[in-house]
């Protein structure tokens, strides 16, 4: 079943608040599957006063992140419900590329599938395009955490 979540939904499954939610709304999820998600890149991102301020430029960790966020809606969602409300932590990121920059006035398309799951930990592959050109991928490690939501 295709799922849609809007920001507020998001906050749910995140712990992430402002300046750091990079996920404005997921667009597809499939649990135990994808999810595909959007960022709205603007001006008003508060990176953008130092990176660079004569062109800015979205910092590509921060791409990565996105990336991960996206993926931790999916795996939260996903998760049996004693471990809804735990955190999702980074254990690694390989295969990290990134192939075109990613300005204000950018929709970043993230696309998160499920390459492999155990009972605490996961591994995704990411993709991060704008209108339809990749941006960055990278293959994100990620195990489960304390529960605090």
């Amino acid at each position: 079943m295709e799922i849609k979540y809007d920001i507020r939904e998001i906050m749910k499954f995140l712990p992430h608040r402002y300046p750091f939610i990079l996920v404005d709304r997921i667009l597809e999820l499939e649990q135990d599957k994808k999810v595909i998600a959007l960022k709205n890149v603007t001006m008003n991102e508060p990176f953008f006063q130092g990176h660079f301020p004569s062109a800015p430029i979205m910092p590509g960790v921060l791409i990565v992140e996105a990336m991960a966020q996206a993926g931790g809606v999916l795996i939260v969602a996903s998760a049996p419900p004693e471990k809804q409300g735990a955190l999702m932590f980074f254990m690694g990121m390989d295969k990290v590329r990134f192939r075109k920059q990613v300005v204000p006035g950018d929709q970043l398309i993230l696309e998160i599938v499920l390459l492999k799951a155990r009972s605490n930990a996961v591994k995704m592959s990411c993709t991060a395009t704008v209108d339809g050109e990749l941006a960055a991928e990278a293959e994100i490690m990620a195990t489960f955490g304390e529960k605090i939501l």
